[in-house]
């Protein structure tokens, strides 16, 4: 055959340079218009030398286990595969090759200590951030050189004048003792035989900059901030040099005066010498010897996912002048970013640009922002038109004002740099309905402005954490619109470093020191439960069985610590709650102050998370652990009933919430139960005139607990309600992300008062999981999407969807359309799996990979 599969990937990562596992699994999918693979067949070439394993029978085209000997440090091997498929009787046509390169895999192999400014400083005070650098010659012509490079905080590195890399904030935000990430570069092109030179900007990052609440806490990992990298250099003649960061390397007080996450950068360009990092004369400033410190080389890790990087460039819709040079544009998007502005003027000038997500009164409302500047300050040299973005610092904002702009300021001189982790985009959903269009793209803007390196809850004030309660709730959304499984598969890791000895999960991970109401740690549902529910998540949307493996024991000692706290009984029904957080009820000084009563919903969650774990040790080939939680599940379950749920099938609680979780995790053996259950949601949801009355937990489960009780007609009342609060109410209030709060803008105009008013959070938007599998019509029904389901149920006045999700095996996509009296579905299967379709009024029907159209008279229960 002349098709042949894709590239090999490997483990979760788009690159192969400087993966830290010794037996990177492969992934490929069939060329297209084949339907299944029978085997298959993988080339190694390494050195040299090419091995093949032959033809493999079998149908695993992902996650395939690594197929020779494991690698060694440095080792780069080129992989091949190929394939045999049910139409053609001989081998597809060889793949084209791809390229994987084991990073430094063991403890020994780092020579590099930590460098930094030797000079003293005020550990309570905000810090000078420092450069480094060294001068070095390489006598012969370089055929291959890689940096390992990482930092306590960030970094940005320089080799001859030329910046390597393209990531941001790098190395991220890890558990630092634990678990420092360095990352990989080929900088072969970037060095000359002769003289070189190396050299680092550095910054406090979260390594050692104020981070948390009510003016957070500074050193939170170490007093130091420092360069630990290593530039190993292979020459013509097999001879190598290695360049790694010891006494001998050089420090400098930095352009940048002042740098933090959350208050912003200040460069003055009048200190910037652009030749510092090449070797032509000596660089202005005083340099000298760094100092050193130590680091545990054991500690030092490879990534998982894409670093955060730059990704889109937003211009401004509007410019307005304020008066005396200073002007407030308008993006037209809530982002994150930062500003990269063109402009000529006079030396000595000072521009300061302040950032905010909305305004008031035509002016930057701050106030949500809390204790974080959100201000960067630049000071122009005089070198006539510069351009400059702050290098170290992250702001979410629709609005920026700039002040002290020489002369007028035109659109094309500023541009708003998009920043997140560097993820693929695998999901897309849009339908007739513009509001939810717009819903949706809330919900992906959301996203995106708050998984930078982990998944923070929002990304503008002084907070930013990586609460485990939001994740939990959005990972379903998640794991559909992106490839997040390698970013939140390293962020799970954390989560484990985290857990308390007695299984406690935190509210954020990493942890770090907060407020009376998070300090000591103490579990709490919802949140807790990140540690069971999302690797198994992770697991059916990826179908990586040894990612659900790995994190199996953090979701057992959690389930074991909620048996423990509720004791015989089963029920957890003691402690400290969060509850359906956030409920608009709730005052907006105590959003736990809900109408659910805590513990009901703390009982559910332990006997859904033990449920879960029930699964993946079946999964997983545990049948004796399986069976084990299964009883317990079925314990808590009982005993949930027993104390919620009253003889006539009311809940104790008799708000929605505590219905979703009763239907949404099974916790309702009898069918009369259920059905009575899902009638009294619907009689709520009516009542408050389809208005949304839940908060963080009731929320994602809300519509699901309606359609499958019969009511689907009420969830799109719910779905497309625009009066406060509802998901369409923040789009008629112009939202272009997902609010914390259901009235974070008044109907009035005005800022809601409390002090969590964030417009850019997006726990709420996990609806957007019920338009992807309900509306769209798309979900797993075999783990990785080998079987899909393709199940759309219209309504809410929609006349058609086109929903469509990257798979590990290729594109799944479903777009169907309510025509006179007929509804035309198109559905498309990836190669290698198999479709499941079940339209409205309509026999259920399997399909192999390829394209089919439905065409089929519309039923009673599928009119829009």
């Amino acid at each position: 055959m002349s098709a042949h599969p894709t590239p090999v990937t490997f483990e979760h990562l788009r690159d192969g340079l400087g993966i830290g596992v010794a037996e990177p699994r492969l992934s490929w999918q069939l060329p297209d218009g084949f339907t299944a693979q029978d085997g298959y067949e993988i080339e190694l070439a390494r050195e040299g030398i090419i091995t093949r394993t032959g033809r493999i029978p079998g149908a695993q085209q992902v996650m395939v286990p690594w197929p020779g000997q494991p690698l060694v440090s440095r080792e780069r091997v080129v992989v091949r595969v190929r394939v045999w498929t049910e139409e053609a009787s001989g081998a597809s046509a060889w793949s084209e090759a791809s390229s994987v390169e084991a990073g430094l895999l063991e403890a020994a192999d780092w020579s590099a200590v930590p460098v930094g400014a030797a000079w003293s400083e005020d550990p309570d005070s905000d810090r000078r951030p420092a450069r480094v650098r060294k001068n070095f010659d390489l006598t012969a012509p370089t055929v291959r050189a890689r940096l390992y490079i990482t930092a306590h905080g960030l970094y940005e590195a320089e080799i001859n004048g030329h910046r390597i890399g393209n990531d941001s904030l790098s190395p991220g935000w890890t558990v630092y003792g634990d678990r420092l990430r360095y990352y990989t570069y080929d900088v072969t092109s970037h060095l000359a035989q002769g003289a070189n030179t190396i050299g680092a900007w550095l910054g406090d990052g979260w390594y050692r900059g104020r981070i948390g609440f009510d003016g957070g806490s500074r050193n939170l990992y170490g007093t130091d901030q420092s360069l630990i990298a290593q530039l190993e250099v292979t020459h013509d003649d097999g001879s190598t040099t290695v360049i790694a960061t010891d006494p001998t390397w050089q420090a400098a007080a930095s352009p940048i005066l002042f740098s933090s996450l959350y208050d912003g950068e200040t460069f003055d360009g009048r200190l910037y010498d652009r030749s510092w990092s090449t070797p032509h004369g000596a660089p202005s400033g005083k340099w000298e010897p760094v100092a050193t410190g130590s680091r545990d080389t054991s500690t030092l890790i490879a990534p998982k996912g894409p670093p955060v990087r730059c990704t889109q460039q937003l211009h401004p819709l509007t410019v307005t002048a304020m008066g005396s040079g200073r002007y407030v544009l308008d993006f037209g998007q809530n982002l994150v970013g930062r500003l990269r502005i063109t402009v000529d003027g006079p030396a000595d000038t000072t521009l300061t640009m302040r950032h905010a997500e909305v305004l008031q009164d035509g002016e930057l409302a701050t106030r949500p922002l809390r204790q974080a500047a959100a201000t960067d300050t630049y000071i122009l040299d005089d070198s006539g038109e510069q351009s400059w973005e702050p290098r170290f610092t992250l702001h979410g904002f629709r609005y920026a004002e700039i002040s002290g702009w020489p002369g007028e300021l035109t659109g094309d001189r500023v541009v708003a740099q998009v920043h997140h982790t560097d993820m693929v985009r695998t999901g897309w959903f849009e339908c007739s309905d513009p509001l939810i269009n717009r819903l949706h793209e809330n919900v992906q803007w959301s996203m995106r402005g708050n998984f930078v390196d982990i998944p923070t809850d929002c990304p503008q004030r002084d907070e930013r954490l990586g609460w485990t309660g939001d994740l939990q709730v959005f990972a379903p959304t998640a794991s559909f619109l992106y490839d997040c499984v390698g970013m939140l598969d390293s962020w799970l890791d954390d989560v484990k470093v985290e857990q308390l000895p007695d299984g406690t999960i935190p509210w954020y991970v990493p942890v770090i020191p907060g407020a009376p109401m998070w300090t000591p740690i103490q579990p709490g549902a919802a949140w807790g439960d990140v540690a069971a529910l999302t690797p198994w998540v992770l697991y059916q949307r990826s179908g990586d069985l040894e990612l659900l493996r790995r994190h199996f024991p953090m979701g057992r000692a959690w389930v074991d610590l909620m048996a423990g706290l509720a004791g015989p009984s089963r029920l957890w029904d003691t402690g400290f709650q969060l509850g359906d957080w956030l409920d608009p009820t709730a005052p907006p000084e105590d959003p736990s102050a809900t109408r659910t009563d805590r513990h009901l919903i703390a009982t559910a969650y332990f006997a859904w998370s033990t449920r879960h774990l029930a699964w993946s040790a079946r999964e997983l080939g545990y049948e004796d652990v399986a069976q084990q939680y299964t009883v317990v599940a079925d314990e808590v379950a009982e005993a949930f009933r027993n104390r919620y749920v009253h003889a006539d099938g009311h809940m104790t609680s008799d708000s929605p919430t505590a219905y979703c979780v009763a239907l949404a995790f099974g916790l309702l053996d009898d069918p009369d139960l259920r059905q009575f259950a899902g009638d009294r949601l619907a009689e709520l949801v009516l009542l408050d005139d389809a208005r949304i009355a839940t908060g963080f937990v009731g929320t994602p489960l809300i519509c699901d607990a309606l359609t499958n009780t019969g009511h689907i007609d009420v969830a799109y009342q719910l779905l497309t309600q625009t009066a406060c609060p509802s998901w369409l109410y923040t789009v008629t209030m112009g939202a272009t992300t997902i609010w914390e709060r259901w009235d974070s803008l008044r109907p009035d105009g005005t800022l809601n008062p409390g002090g969590m008013t964030s417009f850019n959070h997006y726990a709420l938007g996990a609806v957007a999981d019920w338009l992807h599998r309900v509306v769209g019509g798309i979900a797993p029904a075999a783990p990785g999407f080998r079987t899909i389901t393709y199940r759309p149920r219209p309504g809410g006045g929609i006349t058609w969807a086109r929903t469509r999700h990257d798979t590990p095996y290729g594109t799944a996509a479903l777009s169907w359309e309510l025509a006179e009296d007929r509804l035309v579905a198109t559905v498309t299967v990836p190669a290698g799996c198999t479709g499941i379709v079940e339209l409205p009024g309509q026999e259920r029907i399997t399909v192999t990979a390829g394209n089919h159209i439905i065409d089929h008279p519309v039923s009673e229960g599928c009119a829009a």
